[in-house]
């Protein structure tokens, strides 16, 4: 059964860095690819960005350009989102999912959630001082 479950999260200082962990299992990430998203309180989820199969990736957000970049192991079944330059903005729960296509779904205008599944549990990033 595929799981992925993300790591990482944290209380950080306005202007730092974190990095999310992506631990995948039940299936080969080699053939996968790999999108973040997330949620803010009373806000609805939005995607962040994809990891296609050739670790390029797709963003979601134009305010994460720049700032984000995701990257993979696959020999340890891991996908890593990193964070730079971290606005109270970007406080909220990071969820990383995997494409049911073999390839990062182009967005019109924002990425369709339905063609995502095996959602993990999420992981909270709170950046305040």
């Amino acid at each position: 059964q595929a799981q992925l479950v993300e790591s990482g999260g944290g209380l950080v200082q306005p202007g730092g860095s974190l990095r999310l962990s992506c631990v995948t299992s039940g299936f080969t990430l080699d053939y996968a690819a790999i999108g973040w998203f997330r949620q803010a309180p009373g806000k609805e989820r939005e995607g962040v960005l994809c990891l296609s199969r050739s670790a390029s990736s797709t963003y979601y957000l134009d305010s994460v350009k720049g700032r984000f970049t995701s990257s993979r192991d696959n020999a340890r079944n891991t996908v890593y989102l990193q964070m730079t330059n971290l606005k109270p903005e970007d406080s909220a729960v990071y969820y990383c999912a995997r494409s049911k296509v073999p390839f990062c779904p182009v967005p019109d205008p924002v990425p369709d959630e339905s063609r995502f599944g095996n959602w993990g549990p999420g992981t909270q990033v709170t950046v305040s001082s």
